[in-house]
């Protein structure tokens, strides 16, 4: 599977650590940064992971402090539906009746670990499609 990833400052941690799970488990990874924890504007980071996933990758991982910002602005992209997750439901129902195509992660309210677990929810889960494609094609 082809993922792109990006955070900004407050995921970088994160983000290396989600990366190497899933080079692990053979996924082909595009890291459009940040590369270190100097501030950045996260918007930039946004935009380069929906961009991608809107024409090229299968998913798309973001990582910001509260997971909303990043978000937000790659929800701005057609035909990118961008999911802040936070707990194992919320992930699945994120794929399951959103189609979501991008997580978003919110570094400062959980742990490396539980990032990866919510990952690896996003990676495996399908569409459920049926009432639910009704719903997504009015995004």
């Amino acid at each position: 599977m082809k993922i792109t990833i990006g955070s900004d400052h407050a995921g970088v941690e994160y983000k290396s650590k989600i990366i190497t799970f899933l080079e692990k488990n053979s996924h082909t990874i595009l890291d459009v940064g940040t590369y270190n924890t100097d501030s950045v504007d996260y918007p930039d980071y946004a935009h380069l992971v929906a961009e991608d996933v809107a024409s090229n990758s299968d998913f798309g991982i973001l990582i910001c402090g509260s997971g909303n910002g990043v978000s937000m602005a790659a929800n701005k992209h057609k035909n990118i539906r961008a999911a802040l997750c936070w707990n194992e439901e919320i992930t699945k129902l994120a794929r399951q009746h959103n189609d979501a195509n991008i997580i978003s992660l919110p570094a400062r309210f959980l742990s490396i670990n539980k990032c990866i677990e919510l990952t690896n929810i996003f990676l495996k889960e399908e569409f459920e499609g049926g009432r639910h494609f009704r719903r997504v094609e009015k995004i």
